[in-house]
């Protein structure tokens, strides 16, 4: 069993304990910390346990350290529900985050705890907190969750039995926020206020959701989300069933702009790792087990996403607004859905038959959503001087004159294989093509709206093992096989025949 997020609307408890420095007013214990940790801000990534029950050491663990620390992640999150092998991981976990120079913390799922239970929350806290990696702030021990509104803060705190720093994810509007040390806003995603995507005239940013939370919590610290994208689509063949989307598109980038301007005490990415959802930045080949999302993960790595928010986690450290000054080499991270929305599945989706709602989650064929997406190319350049972006969709070569620093386009996509190029005074600095082409037909009768990510310069290759597509063939209708199956080599590129010109994209989510 795993922990399923967004089962309920806008539920999350946050992360509230690691012994790092952060903003004025917050103090935290002495340790020995990396220089990356000596920031006035710090950066968490939300990290399912749930789904790692065949880890078998710390060691399992340490891929997923290693690479957040080299990102700037300060210490995941770690999300529990009550699994028997919820404390053998998270044993492991601490172990490998002391061993690896990382923080951790626990982060309570309330889709399996409840409310009555803040006893057993605290005791929990207490079996880990005296661990060397558990992450404290004014010396008290960070605690969080995902939901868990009116959860008895007092009996955390007796069961824990010593300090703690309670962050969690109560909603502006619910339970009160006066025995808290701070909270954590889970709505990463432009939405319709009911943990759907926007609708006419039902329309909440993620910039609103901030304001809600500063709001009610004064002058205490605030927790904001980043995330991706959001697409998940469980059908009959399990008993979580749910099938929507929040629209993605440019949001990485355009939250990234957000966040410098608004400079919270912290952020928490989400996630480092849920498959079933399509927010993970980390990465495939970490170990894991299969709830049956590799289904629309297979083939769709994420690592782009890894790279592009690590200047502007360095400049959020730093107290910066503009990322330029942080951004050390070229890079062009794009993404893409592989098939346009209006493509037709439902006589192979998986789907399209009645299935438990119980969550309100579900829905028949395309996913809840769906029309919010737009049949385009999101291209990031991440440049030490300016240059020419050009991208080849399918025989369309399109054109963008990029400033140094930050900055995105997008395209519309044509079914085909993609080319991606920086130029400089004529000459080509880097380029490469994208392993995955764009298609017209349903990839393994599937809607699958899920987003595949790509770099240039072109990424190491990165791949569900076997464990982690043993679900892969749950309730498909067509066959198809469980198997990695990008090729070796790109496509050919298509001799370009139309040119067009693409300009600047908004800096702020127009949602």
């Amino acid at each position: 069993m795993r922990s399923f997020f967004s089962v309920f609307a806008l539920a999350f408890l946050a992360p509230w304990a690691l012994a790092l420095t952060v903003p004025a007013g917050i103090h935290t214990d002495a340790v020995d910390l990396d220089a990356r940790q000596a920031s006035s801000k710090l950066v968490f990534a939300h990290f399912m346990i749930g789904i790692v029950s065949n880890r078998n050491s710390a060691a399992g663990f340490d891929l997923d350290m290693q690479k957040a620390k080299a990102l700037g992640i300060d210490a995941f999150a770690l999300n529990i529900g009550v699994d028997p092998y919820t404390d053998t991981q998270l044993g492991y976990a601490y172990d490998s985050a002391a061993n690896n120079g990382m923080k951790v913390f626990i982060s309570f799922d309330f889709n399996w705890y409840n409310t009555g239970q803040g006893s057993a929350v605290g005791s929990k806290v207490a079996a880990y907190a005296s661990k060397p990696a558990q992450l404290f702030i004014n010396g008290a021990a960070v605690v969080s969750s995902f939901a868990g509104d009116g959860v008895d803060v007092g009996a955390i705190r007796s069961a824990a039995g010593r300090s703690l720093f309670v962050l969690p994810n109560f909603h502006p509007g619910g339970a009160s926020f006066d025995p808290l040390d701070g909270a954590f806003n889970w709505m990463a995603w432009p939405n319709d206020g009911n943990n759907k995507a926007p609708k006419a005239g039902q329309s909440v940013s993620v910039a609103a959701g901030d304001t809600a939370y500063k709001n009610q919590l004064g002058s205490k610290p605030y927790m904001a989300p980043a995330s991706p994208w959001f697409f998940t689509h469980f059908g009959p063949e399990v008993t979580y069933s749910k099938n929507w989307v929040f629209p993605g598109d440019l949001l990485w980038y355009q939250r990234w702009i957000e966040l410098l301007k608004l400079q919270p005490a912290f952020i928490e990415v989400e996630t480092w790792n849920d498959y079933g959802e399509s927010h993970y930045i980390g990465p495939l080949a970490s170990t894991h087990t299969d709830d049956g999302g590799s289904k629309w993960v297979n083939d769709m790595p994420h690592s782009g996403w890894l790279d592009m928010s690590k200047p502007f986690i360095a400049a959020y450290k730093a107290g910066a607004t503009d990322v330029t000054s942080y951004i050390t080499q070229d890079e062009l991270i794009y993404w893409y859905r592989t098939t346009k929305k209006s493509l037709n599945c439902d006589s192979t989706d998986t789907t399209m038959q009645p299935a438990n709602n119980a969550s309100g989650n579900y829905f028949m064929g395309r996913p809840d959503g769906w029309d919010s997406m737009q049949d385009n190319i999101f291209v990031v350049a991440m440049l030490t001087a300016a240059g020419t972006v050009t991208v080849n969709s399918a025989g369309t070569l399109y054109t963008y004159n990029a400033p140094k620093g930050a900055s995105a386009f997008q395209v519309p996509f044509g079914i085909g294989s993609h080319h991606f190029a920086l130029s400089r005074n004529g000459n080509v600095v880097t380029e490469a093509t994208s392993l995955k082409v764009t298609q017209d037909t349903c990839p393994c009768g599937l809607y699958n709206f899920n987003a595949y990510v790509g770099t240039v310069p072109a990424s190491a290759t990165d791949q569900l093992d076997s464990t982690g597509l043993a679900a892969f063939t749950n309730g498909l209708k067509v066959a198809c096989e469980a198997r990695p199956s990008l090729p070796a080599s790109p496509p050919a590129t298509t001799a370009a025949t139309v040119t067009s010109t693409a300009t600047a994209a908004p800096t702020a989510s127009q949602t």
